[in-house]
């Protein structure tokens, strides 16, 4: 679903972005609720940010990537924790395009996630290629969530991955194998 987020496109930067597990529901701007296998994901734009909340068998897990004014937790380039009895990872990374490349991308993705059921996209008045977009999916019992938030001002794509997953067995009889960890 694409959608144009009725707010104006602020001047943010890659470089302000913040992750966070287990922050309540932010106010968004545009929610996709969706049904993926037993999960439930509500999919959450929270301007030129996301939240993810799923619910699956009983546990939740909530992610914030977005500018959260006094969070000391910078946006990691990856994340690996144990949330009960989930794996739960994490993965960013940012694209620097110049001008035409960025134009080009930024009409790729959202080609891309315009017309999947499973995706939200929000494009801001006045700026074509200032977006952020998400798309979910369940996989091998996972579900994983891909987002692209997009600062053309200064020429960056900010990209993330997630994956959530039931604990192999072999990891739930050892929780030093899920410490915090970098991807």
């Amino acid at each position: 679903m694409l959608t144009t987020l009725q707010t104006a496109y602020t001047d943010t930067r890659a470089a302000d972005l913040a992750w966070a597990l287990g922050r309540e529901p932010l106010p968004a701007l545009a929610v996709l609720d969706l049904e993926l296998g037993r999960a439930k994901l509500q999919l959450r734009l929270l301007g030129a940010s996301h939240q993810v909340l799923l619910q699956e068998d009983g546990s939740s897990c909530s992610e914030t990537v977005a500018c959260m004014p006094g969070s000391s937790t910078p946006l990691p380039l990856g994340v690996a924790k144990r949330l009960g009895d989930w794996e739960y990872e994490f993965a960013a990374r940012v694209e620097t395009l110049s001008q035409g490349s960025f134009a080009g991308r930024a009409q790729e993705l959202l080609a891309l996630v315009a017309d999947h059921p499973h995706s939200l996209a929000g494009t801001f008045p006045g700026s074509p290629h200032a977006f952020t977009a998400m798309m979910a999916q369940r996989s091998e019992g996972q579900v994983r969530w891909r987002t692209w938030h997009a600062y053309p001002q200064e020429g960056h794509l900010v990209v993330t991955r997630t994956r959530v997953g039931a604990l192999s067995p072999a990891r739930r009889t050892s929780p030093s194998l899920l410490e915090p960890a970098s991807l």
